[in-house]
This record gives C-alpha cells, structure tokens and sequence, in this order.
C-alpha cells in the first residue's frame, strides 16, 4: 500500500512537471501564432525539445549571488514556492486512484495561501528595494482575491455537499458553471490574480518595477519559480474544471474528459495573456472588494433558493 501510494505520488509529480514544460511551449507558439509571427522552431522537430533547452539553459548557468542578500532563505524560496506548486498536483481526483483525500478541498484552501509566503521571502531576502515593493504588491493582490475565491469556493461547496474532489468529479448530474455562471466567471477571474496572470500581472510589472520580486534571481533559481508559477495554472485549470465543469460521464471518459477541461482552461489563460493589457494596481484592488466581494456575498445569501433548485 506504501510503495502504491508513494509510485503514485512520484508519477503524478513528473507528469505535472512534464506537463507544465510544455505547456510553457504551448503558450509561446500561441502567442506567436496570436501576433502573426512563429513561435519556438529551431530547436528538433517544430521546437518541440523547447523547454528542455530551456531548462539545461537555465541549469547550467552560473547561480547569482546577490551579497546583500539573506542567502539561505533567499535559495529555499523558489524551492518551497515549487514543492507547494506540487504538493496541489495530489488532490486531482482520477477515476481510479490509489488514495483519497476527503478533504481535498480545505487542502486546496490551505496549501494556495502558503504560496502567499514564499513571494514575500523571495522579495523580502534578496534585499533590493525592486524585490521588496513587487513581493508587497503581489502579497496584497494574493490575500485580497483569496477572500473571494473561498467565498466562492464556500458558495459550490454548499450545492455539492462534498468536500472530496472524487465525489465532485464523478456524481454532478448537471455542472455547476449552468447554475452558477456569474460566480464562475468571477473564479476564472479570480484565478487569473491568484497566479500573477495577466492582466493582473502587477507583481512583475516590467515597466515600474523591472520584473519585481524575482529580480534578483537567475538560472535554476529564476527556473523554480517559473516552474512553480505554470505547476499551479494547470492545477488551477485542472481542480476548477473538476469544480465548475464535471458532469456525469462514462468512467472510461472521465479521466480524459477532466484533463480536456482542464486544458481548455489553460488555453484561456494564453487568449487572455495575448489579448488584455495590464490593469492599473488601483483598479486591480477594487475590483476584488468592491465588485467581486459583494457579489459573490449576495450570491451566498440566495444560496439556499439555489440548494432547493439543484436538488
């Protein structure tokens, strides 16, 4: 049962690395194709050995050692921003699964929160004023949309009765994104911030705050985090479609299903990055809580009349 579990475990987190390697590939062709020019293809075959020259790239490099810098922690940042990137990978709920998590969803609560944490040390010990005021922005972009997504979250989870993924993914007879559209819309948006993407890109506005918080770092430091920021899209696509979109299906379809889903999600992600400028950070923060937050709190109060309607 040990050795099932941790095989499992094991095979999850090289597919999810897999996964977010081409997905950084995906988004560069995408966006090439969505500005009439070629993306990646010079490297093998269409540039598909892309993200693996990347990575050798930015592995090989010599590691920036910033003197003013709290070394240690400044190391362990990207490290820890990676494994809680990863540590989400073990709630995506398969149709066969070699271990349940019964609370996958207050998981998902508490481990996205901690990402909060590893931003902060990033900017917090380099020691460079640039790092500092892109990692307080992106702290305070973080918690303030945080607020809404657990309301939301809050909001299905009072319709499913379930905090168990497995169960969300198999016995929805009807998707929660035909009852509740808005709040849906309002996730995918909330999404959006959450994983610093455009147009809520302020913590690495290029223009005023050169890159922001990860300034300072380079090679396989500079590459955990961009690891860690395209591990936690897909999760995000992936747990939301499982949320929002699951209805009932086959089983032998609803692996594949879930993962198309998911991946359409991602694909949006891409459209939305190739299309929107970024927003003003003033605008940013009102709109969580003066447009989203009172919404989505007006939208918990008609919960019940939408709980007797779903049954």
């Amino acid at each position: 049962m040990n050795l099932s579990f941790f095989s499992s475990i094991l095979i999850s987190y090289i597919m999810a690395l897999l996964a977010m390697a081409f997905y950084t590939l995906l988004e560069r062709k995408a966006l090439g194709y969505f500005q009439l020019r070629k993306g990646p293809n010079k490297v093998g075959l269409m540039g598909l050995p892309q993200p693996f020259a990347d990575a050798i790239k930015l592995l090989a490099k010599e590691q920036n050692k910033p003197i003013v810098s709290n070394y240690t922690p400044f190391l362990m940042a990207p490290m820890v921003s990676l494994v809680l990137a990863l540590l989400l990978w073990a709630l995506f709920p398969l149709s066969s699964p070699s271990y349940f998590i019964t609370l996958g969803s207050l998981t998902f609560l508490c481990v996205s929160s901690l990402n909060v944490y590893t931003t902060l040390a990033s900017g917090w010990t380099s020691n460079s004023k640039y790092a500092l005021l892109g990692a307080i922005r992106s702290v305070a972009q973080t918690i303030s949309y945080e607020v809404s997504m657990a309301l939301i979250l809050l909001a299905a989870l009072c319709l499913i009765l379930s905090f168990n993924f497995s169960f969300m993914l198999s016995n929805q007879m009807i998707p929660l994104l035909l009852i509740m559209s808005p709040l849906t819309f309002i996730w995918f948006i909330t999404t959006l911030a959450e994983t610093n993407r455009t147009p809520f890109d302020l913590a690495e506005g290029e223009s005023e705050l050169v890159s922001g918080f990860n300034i300072e770092y380079s090679s396989g430091s500079f590459a955990l985090i961009f690891m860690a920021e395209y591990a936690s899209i897909l999760i995000m696509c992936l747990l939301s479609a499982v949320i929002f979109i699951s209805f009932f299906s086959p089983l032998f379809l609803l692996d594949f299903l879930s993962i198309l889903k998911g991946f359409s999600l991602a694909f949006l992600f891409v459209w939305v990055r190739a299309t929107l400028p970024r927003m003003r950070y003033d605008r940013l923060m009102n709109l969580t809580w003066k447009v989203f937050l009172p919404l989505v709190l007006a939208y918990l109060l008609l919960t019940p009349a939408l709980f007797l309607f779903w049954l």
